[in-house]
This record gives structure tokens, sequence and C-alpha cells, in this order.
């Protein structure tokens, strides 16, 4: 029970503190342009980066992963809804693995 215990206490601080450091670090209003689109654009690329890898590794064949991502990409280009890209890249996955079989 203490191994759980100080592993919670861990995890806590883990997750505080990047919370809490901003706040503390910036007292005052951030003006630099440079700086507040750095911060504007970070959690777009952590996500892509973190999203990405998993895209190309979620089916068994990479070319119908390929696919599918094409197919989201030229959905999500062309301002369609997220349920229209999501369903395109399904059924594109799921037509060009019956092809490739």
């Amino acid at each position: 029970m203490n191994k759980v215990m100080i592993s919670v206490l861990i995890m806590a601080g883990v997750t505080y503190i990047p919370r809490a450091l901003p706040i503390t670090l910036f007292r005052k209003r951030i003006k630099s342009k440079i700086f507040k689109s750095f911060l504007y654009y970070i959690p777009f690329s952590v996500l892509g980066a973190m999203t990405f890898p998993s895209i190309l590794y979620s089916t068994s064949n990479i070319y119908t992963a390929l696919a599918g991502t094409a197919t989201a990409l030229i959905l999500a280009y062309f301002e369609k809804g997220l349920m229209k890209v999501a369903l395109g890249s399904v059924i594109t996955v799921y037509i060009v693995d019956m092809l490739l079989k």
C-alpha cells in the first residue's frame, strides 16, 4: 500500500506541475506574436504527432491505412462533416482491404 500511495503522489505532482508552472511563470500578458503563435499551434502539432503513427498501423496492411488516411484528408479538405469523413475512410479501408485479398 505504501508504494501505491507514493506512486499516486508522484503522478499527482507530474500532472499538477505542467498546469501550475505557466500560472507562476507568466504573470503578465504575453505580447510576443511569435510566442503566442507558438503556444497556439502546440496542441495541434502534439495531437498530430501522437495520432499519425497510430493511423498508419491501425490496420493489418499499410496500404489500407494509407487509403483511409488519404480519403479522410480529401473529405476534410472539402469541409465534409466529421461523420462523413469517418465513415468515408472506414468504407475506403474496407473496400481496399477486400480488393487486396
